[in-house]
Protein backbone atom coordinates (compact mmCIF):
# COMPACT_ATOMS: atom_id res chain seq x y z
CA UNK A 1 0.00 0.00 0.00
CA UNK A 2 1.48 3.32 -1.06
CA UNK A 3 2.01 6.09 1.45
CA UNK A 4 0.42 9.48 0.93
CA UNK A 5 2.67 12.06 -0.68
CA UNK A 6 2.75 15.68 0.42
CA UNK A 7 3.33 18.28 -2.28
CA UNK A 8 3.67 22.03 -2.18
CA UNK A 9 1.81 24.08 -4.73
CA UNK A 10 4.92 24.26 -6.96
CA UNK A 11 5.59 20.55 -6.78
CA UNK A 12 1.96 19.66 -7.35
CA UNK A 13 1.85 21.71 -10.52
CA UNK A 14 4.72 19.62 -11.91
CA UNK A 15 2.91 16.31 -11.59
CA UNK A 16 1.90 15.77 -15.21
CA UNK A 17 2.10 12.01 -15.61
CA UNK A 18 -1.21 10.72 -14.33
CA UNK A 19 -3.42 11.02 -17.40
CA UNK A 20 -0.95 9.02 -19.46
CA UNK A 21 0.16 6.51 -16.84
CA UNK A 22 -0.86 2.92 -17.21
CA UNK A 23 -1.70 0.08 -14.92
CA UNK A 24 0.78 -2.67 -14.06
CA UNK A 25 0.28 -4.27 -17.50
CA UNK A 26 1.13 -1.07 -19.34
CA UNK A 27 -2.46 -0.22 -20.29
CA UNK A 28 -3.85 3.29 -20.13
CA UNK A 29 -6.51 4.17 -17.59
CA UNK A 30 -9.16 4.11 -20.32
CA UNK A 31 -8.07 0.71 -21.61
CA UNK A 32 -7.96 -0.69 -18.09
CA UNK A 33 -11.45 0.60 -17.34
CA UNK A 34 -12.82 -0.97 -20.51
CA UNK A 35 -11.25 -4.29 -19.55
CA UNK A 36 -12.55 -4.07 -15.98
CA UNK A 37 -8.99 -3.99 -14.67
CA UNK A 38 -9.17 -0.89 -12.53
CA UNK A 39 -6.26 1.38 -13.42
CA UNK A 40 -4.52 4.19 -11.59
CA UNK A 41 -6.30 6.96 -9.66
CA UNK A 42 -4.73 9.88 -7.81
CA UNK A 43 -6.83 11.66 -5.21
CA UNK A 44 -5.98 15.08 -3.82
CA UNK A 45 -6.93 16.08 -0.29
CA UNK A 46 -6.20 18.77 2.27
CA UNK A 47 -5.32 18.50 5.94
CA UNK A 48 -8.86 18.59 7.35
CA UNK A 49 -9.87 15.71 9.57
CA UNK A 50 -12.89 14.66 7.53
CA UNK A 51 -10.98 14.98 4.26
CA UNK A 52 -8.20 12.75 5.57
CA UNK A 53 -10.82 10.25 6.72
CA UNK A 54 -12.86 9.97 3.53
CA UNK A 55 -9.82 9.99 1.24
CA UNK A 56 -8.19 7.12 3.09
CA UNK A 57 -11.52 5.29 3.21
CA UNK A 58 -11.95 5.55 -0.56
CA UNK A 59 -8.32 4.65 -1.20
CA UNK A 60 -8.92 1.36 0.61
CA UNK A 61 -12.30 0.74 -1.04
CA UNK A 62 -10.95 1.42 -4.53
CA UNK A 63 -7.94 -0.79 -3.90
CA UNK A 64 -10.34 -3.57 -2.94
CA UNK A 65 -11.81 -3.16 -6.43
CA UNK A 66 -8.42 -3.52 -8.11
CA UNK A 67 -7.34 0.10 -8.49
CA UNK A 68 -3.85 1.44 -7.89
CA UNK A 69 -4.57 4.51 -5.75
CA UNK A 70 -2.22 7.34 -4.85
CA UNK A 71 -3.26 10.09 -2.43
CA UNK A 72 -1.66 13.53 -2.46
CA UNK A 73 -1.98 16.05 0.37
CA UNK A 74 -1.76 19.76 -0.31
CA UNK A 75 -3.61 22.99 0.39
CA UNK A 76 -6.99 23.57 -1.25
CA UNK A 77 -5.93 25.92 -4.02
CA UNK A 78 -3.20 23.63 -5.46
CA UNK A 79 -5.65 20.71 -5.30
CA UNK A 80 -8.17 22.63 -7.42
CA UNK A 81 -5.40 23.56 -9.86
CA UNK A 82 -4.29 19.93 -10.00
CA UNK A 83 -7.77 18.64 -10.82
CA UNK A 84 -8.43 21.43 -13.33
CA UNK A 85 -5.10 20.74 -15.06
CA UNK A 86 -5.65 16.98 -15.07
CA UNK A 87 -2.66 16.35 -12.79
CA UNK A 88 -5.03 14.89 -10.18
CA UNK A 89 -7.97 12.63 -10.98
CA UNK A 90 -10.32 13.75 -8.24
CA UNK A 91 -10.83 15.46 -4.91
CA UNK A 92 -13.70 14.36 -2.73
CA UNK A 93 -14.59 17.47 -0.75
CA UNK A 94 -16.09 20.57 -2.35
CA UNK A 95 -18.19 22.81 -0.06
CA UNK A 96 -20.84 24.84 -1.88
CA UNK A 97 -22.42 27.30 -2.33
CA UNK A 98 -20.23 29.50 -0.10
CA UNK A 99 -16.95 28.06 1.18
CA UNK A 100 -15.37 26.92 -2.08
CA UNK A 101 -17.22 29.37 -4.35
CA UNK A 102 -14.09 31.44 -5.19
CA UNK A 103 -12.20 28.30 -6.24
CA UNK A 104 -15.16 27.00 -8.21
CA UNK A 105 -15.55 30.33 -9.99
CA UNK A 106 -11.86 30.22 -10.96
CA UNK A 107 -11.51 26.58 -11.99
CA UNK A 108 -15.02 25.17 -12.48
CA UNK A 109 -14.95 25.41 -16.29
CA UNK A 110 -11.97 23.04 -16.41
CA UNK A 111 -13.22 20.23 -14.18
CA UNK A 112 -16.38 18.24 -13.54
CA UNK A 113 -18.40 18.79 -10.37
CA UNK A 114 -20.53 15.90 -9.19
CA UNK A 115 -24.26 16.06 -9.78
CA UNK A 116 -24.87 14.51 -6.36
CA UNK A 117 -23.83 15.47 -2.83
CA UNK A 118 -22.49 12.96 -0.32
CA UNK A 119 -23.04 15.14 2.77
CA UNK A 120 -25.75 17.71 3.46
CA UNK A 121 -25.88 20.43 6.09
CA UNK A 122 -22.33 21.44 6.95
CA UNK A 123 -21.47 24.19 9.41
CA UNK A 124 -18.76 26.81 9.84
CA UNK A 125 -18.24 29.32 12.61
CA UNK A 126 -16.70 30.41 15.86
CA UNK A 127 -17.19 27.94 18.69
CA UNK A 128 -16.75 27.82 22.46
CA UNK A 129 -17.29 25.13 25.10
CA UNK A 130 -20.87 24.90 26.35
CA UNK A 131 -19.79 26.07 29.81
CA UNK A 132 -18.79 29.47 28.37
CA UNK A 133 -21.68 31.87 29.02
CA UNK A 134 -21.91 33.66 25.69
CA UNK A 135 -23.98 32.67 22.67
CA UNK A 136 -23.34 35.19 19.89
CA UNK A 137 -20.46 36.81 18.02
CA UNK A 138 -22.06 40.13 18.99
CA UNK A 139 -21.05 39.44 22.60
CA UNK A 140 -17.35 38.93 21.93
CA UNK A 141 -16.20 42.54 22.24
CA UNK A 142 -17.73 42.67 25.73
CA UNK A 143 -15.66 39.62 26.69
CA UNK A 144 -12.25 40.28 25.15
CA UNK A 145 -10.40 39.61 28.40
CA UNK A 146 -12.14 36.25 28.81
CA UNK A 147 -10.43 34.98 25.65
CA UNK A 148 -7.25 37.12 25.91
CA UNK A 149 -8.36 38.77 22.68
CA UNK A 150 -7.50 35.66 20.65
CA UNK A 151 -9.31 33.43 18.19
CA UNK A 152 -7.51 30.14 17.68
CA UNK A 153 -7.69 29.33 13.99
CA UNK A 154 -6.39 26.78 11.50
CA UNK A 155 -4.42 26.91 8.23
CA UNK A 156 -3.76 30.18 6.44
CA UNK A 157 -5.12 28.79 3.15
CA UNK A 158 -8.37 27.45 4.55
CA UNK A 159 -11.68 28.98 3.48
CA UNK A 160 -12.67 29.00 7.14
CA UNK A 161 -9.70 31.26 7.87
CA UNK A 162 -10.69 33.65 5.10
CA UNK A 163 -14.26 33.83 6.35
CA UNK A 164 -13.09 34.38 9.94
CA UNK A 165 -10.96 37.30 8.79
CA UNK A 166 -14.17 38.72 7.28
CA UNK A 167 -15.95 38.13 10.62
CA UNK A 168 -13.26 40.05 12.52
CA UNK A 169 -13.64 42.97 10.10
CA UNK A 170 -17.43 42.94 9.72
CA UNK A 171 -18.09 42.70 13.45
CA UNK A 172 -15.18 45.07 14.22
CA UNK A 173 -13.83 42.55 16.74
CA UNK A 174 -10.97 43.53 19.05
CA UNK A 175 -9.43 40.10 18.51
CA UNK A 176 -6.39 38.63 16.83
CA UNK A 177 -6.92 35.56 14.65
CA UNK A 178 -4.13 33.10 15.41
CA UNK A 179 -3.43 31.18 12.20
CA UNK A 180 -2.06 27.76 13.06
CA UNK A 181 -3.30 24.31 12.08
CA UNK A 182 -6.14 21.97 12.94
CA UNK A 183 -3.98 19.86 15.33
CA UNK A 184 -2.77 23.02 17.10
CA UNK A 185 -6.33 24.32 17.39
CA UNK A 186 -7.56 21.01 18.81
CA UNK A 187 -4.67 21.00 21.28
CA UNK A 188 -5.70 24.44 22.54
CA UNK A 189 -9.31 23.28 22.82
CA UNK A 190 -8.33 20.13 24.68
CA UNK A 191 -6.15 21.97 27.20
CA UNK A 192 -8.78 24.63 27.90
CA UNK A 193 -11.62 22.11 28.03
CA UNK A 194 -9.86 19.85 30.54
CA UNK A 195 -9.28 22.86 32.77
CA UNK A 196 -12.78 24.29 32.17
CA UNK A 197 -11.26 27.50 30.84
CA UNK A 198 -12.66 29.72 28.08
CA UNK A 199 -11.35 29.22 24.56
CA UNK A 200 -12.55 30.65 21.24
CA UNK A 201 -11.86 28.56 18.14
CA UNK A 202 -12.75 28.34 14.48
CA UNK A 203 -14.72 25.15 13.88
CA UNK A 204 -16.65 23.26 11.24
CA UNK A 205 -18.85 20.23 10.99
CA UNK A 206 -18.62 17.43 10.15
CA UNK A 207 -15.88 17.10 12.77
CA UNK A 208 -15.24 14.51 15.47
CA UNK A 209 -14.70 17.29 18.05
CA UNK A 210 -18.46 17.67 18.40
CA UNK A 211 -18.59 14.06 19.60
CA UNK A 212 -15.63 14.31 21.95
CA UNK A 213 -16.25 17.77 23.41
CA UNK A 214 -19.42 19.59 24.45
CA UNK A 215 -18.97 22.68 22.27
CA UNK A 216 -21.34 25.10 20.52
CA UNK A 217 -21.27 27.54 17.64
CA UNK A 218 -21.73 31.21 18.42
CA UNK A 219 -24.68 32.76 16.61
CA UNK A 220 -23.71 34.75 13.51
CA UNK A 221 -26.39 37.48 13.18
CA UNK A 222 -24.76 38.99 10.10
CA UNK A 223 -24.53 35.63 8.36
CA UNK A 224 -20.88 36.04 7.41
CA UNK A 225 -20.25 32.30 7.57
CA UNK A 226 -23.24 31.67 5.33
CA UNK A 227 -25.98 29.08 5.43
CA UNK A 228 -25.41 25.33 5.86
CA UNK A 229 -23.74 23.86 2.81
CA UNK A 230 -23.49 20.54 1.01
CA UNK A 231 -20.38 18.59 0.04
CA UNK A 232 -19.73 17.44 -3.54
CA UNK A 233 -16.78 15.74 -5.19
CA UNK A 234 -14.92 16.89 -8.32
CA UNK A 235 -13.00 15.08 -11.04
CA UNK A 236 -10.76 16.03 -13.92
CA UNK A 237 -12.33 16.25 -17.36
CA UNK A 238 -12.62 12.82 -18.95
CA UNK A 239 -12.59 10.85 -15.71
CA UNK A 240 -16.31 10.06 -16.01
CA UNK A 241 -15.80 8.39 -19.37
CA UNK A 242 -12.74 6.43 -18.23
CA UNK A 243 -14.16 5.24 -14.89
CA UNK A 244 -17.97 5.25 -15.02
CA UNK A 245 -18.12 2.57 -12.33
CA UNK A 246 -16.24 4.81 -9.86
CA UNK A 247 -18.60 7.69 -10.60
CA UNK A 248 -21.54 5.37 -9.90
CA UNK A 249 -20.03 4.35 -6.55
CA UNK A 250 -19.35 7.94 -5.55
CA UNK A 251 -22.87 8.95 -6.59
CA UNK A 252 -24.25 6.18 -4.34
CA UNK A 253 -22.12 7.38 -1.41
CA UNK A 254 -23.89 9.20 1.42
CA UNK A 255 -22.76 10.07 4.94
CA UNK A 256 -24.12 12.17 7.80
CA UNK A 257 -22.77 13.61 11.04
CA UNK A 258 -23.10 10.25 12.81
CA UNK A 259 -21.47 8.02 10.19
CA UNK A 260 -18.72 10.46 9.25
CA UNK A 261 -18.15 11.38 12.89
CA UNK A 262 -17.73 7.70 13.70
CA UNK A 263 -15.21 7.24 10.87
CA UNK A 264 -13.19 10.22 12.12
CA UNK A 265 -13.36 8.94 15.71
CA UNK A 266 -12.00 5.55 14.63
CA UNK A 267 -9.03 7.28 13.02
CA UNK A 268 -8.52 9.65 15.93
CA UNK A 269 -8.68 6.85 18.51
CA UNK A 270 -6.25 4.64 16.60
CA UNK A 271 -4.00 7.60 15.68
CA UNK A 272 -3.58 6.04 12.24
CA UNK A 273 -5.72 7.01 9.26
CA UNK A 274 -5.27 3.71 7.39
CA UNK A 275 -5.89 1.43 10.38
CA UNK A 276 -8.81 3.55 11.51
CA UNK A 277 -10.41 3.57 8.06
CA UNK A 278 -9.87 -0.19 7.72
CA UNK A 279 -11.54 -0.85 11.06
CA UNK A 280 -14.49 1.42 10.21
CA UNK A 281 -14.97 -0.28 6.84
CA UNK A 282 -14.94 -3.70 8.48
CA UNK A 283 -17.57 -2.59 10.99
CA UNK A 284 -19.75 -0.92 8.33
CA UNK A 285 -19.46 -3.39 5.49
CA UNK A 286 -23.21 -3.44 4.82
CA UNK A 287 -23.25 0.33 4.27
CA UNK A 288 -20.18 0.22 2.06
CA UNK A 289 -21.67 -2.52 -0.11
CA UNK A 290 -24.67 -0.28 -0.75
CA UNK A 291 -22.31 2.24 -2.33
CA UNK A 292 -20.33 -0.26 -4.38
CA UNK A 293 -22.87 -2.38 -6.24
Amino acid sequence: MKKATILTGTALASVMLLAACGDNDGNTNEEAAQEGGGGSIELGYNNWTENIAITNMWKLLLEEQGYDVEITMSEKSPIWVGVANGDLDAALEVWLPTTDEPLYEEHGDNLELSETTWFEGTGLGLAVPEYVDIDSIDELNDNVDMFDGEIVGIDAGASLTRLTEDVVEDYDLDYELLVSSEPAMISELDTAYNNEEPVLITMWNPHWAFSDYDIKYLEDPQGVYGDPEDIYYMTREGFHEEHPEVIEWWDNWEMDDDTLGELMSYINDMDDEVEGAEAWIDDNRDMVEEWIQ
